[in-house]
């Protein structure tokens, strides 16, 4: 097989994956105690007024510890109308 038709077949394939990719819809809790059993990389959006006008607060599970996944939350701007 040529080196052309071996790239051709790999940016057709990358193609087919980006086009069948679709972005995750967000999870949106009223309270931060509310995100129980949270997975390493995990996102949760915590709409619980604690951060500025037009943000939310973001809960990420981002790291392993020996008591288990350590949280990070960060005020991230908020994408369309507020959820309840």
């Amino acid at each position: 097989m040529s080196r052309r038709c071996r790239a051709a077949q790999s940016l057709a394939g990358l193609g087919l994956v980006l086009l069948l990719a679709t972005p995750a819809q967000a999870q949106y809790v009223g309270r931060e105690q509310d995100v129980i059993d949270l997975r390493l990389g995990q996102r949760v959006l915590v709409d619980d007024g604690t951060c500025p006008a037009g943000q939310v607060k973001e809960v990420s599970g981002s790291r392993m510890a020996e008591t288990g996944i350590v949280r990070t939350t960060k005020c991230v701007p908020r994408f369309g109308p507020k959820k309840k």
